[in-house]
């Protein structure tokens, strides 16, 4: 509601009403707006800063599972490389030895894939009732299948229950129906897949089916599986898998019939660049806790604008609770700390160097390449440790969560204060506003009293001088 203060003269009194009226009220507002101001403008920039240190702690999070990878590592002290990656690929550990190995695909080692009996109803055919028995391996994989089955339904059971065990089931459709085709992710021979227990289902994967099939035709689909068969440097070398590791330290993938060359080197770039993302990452986070509370300075050093969190001693905790792992002994041999590497903390912004020199002359001379991984990655590794000390500050009601809500808390307190003063000085100004007018009211009316006694005495003195 609009406050009546005057505009302006009182039309009694001849005073500036309004002016006085905002003054007195202004005066009995300042000290509690100021403390409200303050308040607000502080809590602001703390909920600005603390999603800051969250947006830059998930990031840091994500590097380091990045850099912790186990499908991926980005620490191994050796690479390897290979002359044809579509017929061998390979991938050298930190237990390889350098050198040079020449491979020769003569076999891939391939599965078993079978095919049943056609279903002149096709995918809706009706299947007995009954336990269907898979084996391959020796091993026996069993399906019930219910009263009111159908061909469909069984496919589907199998694609539940055994896709996890490398076993993919489909239906194909030909001439003379539809037939349950069943393949599997396990190689080499003897893995030849057999089905039974249900008779329409039954089949024998170590029997081909015909060039020409039938719709009782059941069997194998193309070759029966076998081994891989390949050589390494001319030794001569078979097993039932593509993926082999007869080279120590070494895993080779074979692709395709072939030849190719497969190198093992020292993986010196490859550490180099994984340990300077890691440095990287971290002096994100140490950086921006530094302008999170380090003040804006003049020109003679003296601290102007306060930042975000400047006093708050939340970065601070963090920054030292990140700091701890660096300096802990690692589970290494040769290689237990990091400024073995060239990594040291600058002692005046907390961020990392990283000397290319000296991790050059780690990898060079003292050999230190093939313990990189287990520093960073290993059992309670410094990837590890660094996850364990973030981990209270970035869980869902961790110590930051905590601290959002305390300060949303404080935000709707601040609201509610600035609401109440706010009532408080219409409430002020409406009683002030009255009582100012009804004065200038009453001043008006003893104007107006004085004027017409002197009005009258004027007449009195007038009448005796003419009398």
């Amino acid at each position: 509601m609009a406050s009546p203060i005057l505009p302006g003269t009182g039309l009694g009194s001849g005073l500036d009403t309004g002016a006085i009226v905002k003054a007195l009220v202004a005066a009995d507002k300042a000290a509690k707006q100021g403390q409200i101001d303050r308040g607000t403008t502080t809590n602001t920039a703390s909920i600005s800063g603390i999603g800051t240190l969250k947006s830059l702690l998930a990031t840091f999070q994500a590097a380091l599972k990045d850099l912790g990878s186990t499908t991926t590592p980005q620490f191994t002290g050796f690479a390897s490389t290979t002359s044809d990656a579509k017929i061998v690929s390979a991938t050298a550990s930190n237990s390889a030895v350098a050198g040079t190995y020449t491979v020769v695909v003569d076999k891939l080692a391939t599965s078993s894939k079978v095919a049943s009996a056609a279903f002149a109803g096709g995918a809706t055919s009706p299947i007995a009732q009954g336990t269907l028995t898979i084996s391959q391996g020796g091993k026996n994989y069993t399906v019930d299948v219910p009263a009111g089955a159908t061909l469909q339904s069984v496919r589907d059971s199998i694609n539940s229950q055994y896709q996890a065990s490398g076993f993919s089931a489909n239906i194909v459709s030909d001439s003379f129906g539809s037939r349950l085709v069943l393949g599997s992710s396990t190689t080499g021979a003897g893995s030849e897949i057999k089905l039974s227990g249900i008779a329409e289902l039954a089949i024998d994967g170590t029997q081909p089916m015909p060039g020409t099939p039938t719709a009782t035709s059941a069997g194998a689909i193309g070759a029966l599986p076998q081994d891989a068969s390949y050589t390494v440097d001319g030794m001569k070398m078979s097993g039932p898998s593509n993926t082999v590791s007869n080279v120590s330290g070494l895993s080779m993938n074979l692709v395709a019939t072939g030849t190719a060359t497969i190198t093992v080197a020292g993986n010196n770039d490859g550490l180099k660049a994984s340990i300077q993302k890691f440095v990287d990452a971290y002096n994100a986070v140490a950086n921006a806790v530094t302008s999170l509370t380090k003040p804006s300075l003049d020109d003679d050093g003296n601290p102007t604008v306060a930042a975000a969190l400047t006093g708050d001693p939340l970065p601070r905790s963090l920054l030292a609770a990140i700091r701890g792992p660096l300096s802990q002994t690692g589970a290494g041999d040769k290689l237990t700390v990091l400024s073995q590497l060239g990594i040291t903390t600058d002692q005046k912004t907390g961020a990392l160097n990283f000397d290319s020199v000296k991790f050059t002359a780690a990898m060079n001379d003292k050999k230190l390449g093939g313990e990189v991984q287990t520093l960073f990655t290993g059992t309670n590794g410094l990837i590890e440790r660094m996850n364990n000390v973030i981990k209270p500050y970035t869980d869902t009601g961790g110590i930051l969560d905590t601290r959002t809500t305390n300060l949303n808390v404080t935000k709707t307190r601040l609201a509610a204060d600035q609401e109440a003063l706010d009532r408080r000085v219409q409430t002020l100004t409406d009683v002030l506003t009255k009582k100012y007018n009804d004065m200038d009211t009453l001043v008006g009316k003893l104007k107006a009293t004085a004027s017409n006694i002197t009005s009258m005495f004027e007449a009195m003195s007038a009448q005796q001088k003419n009398s």
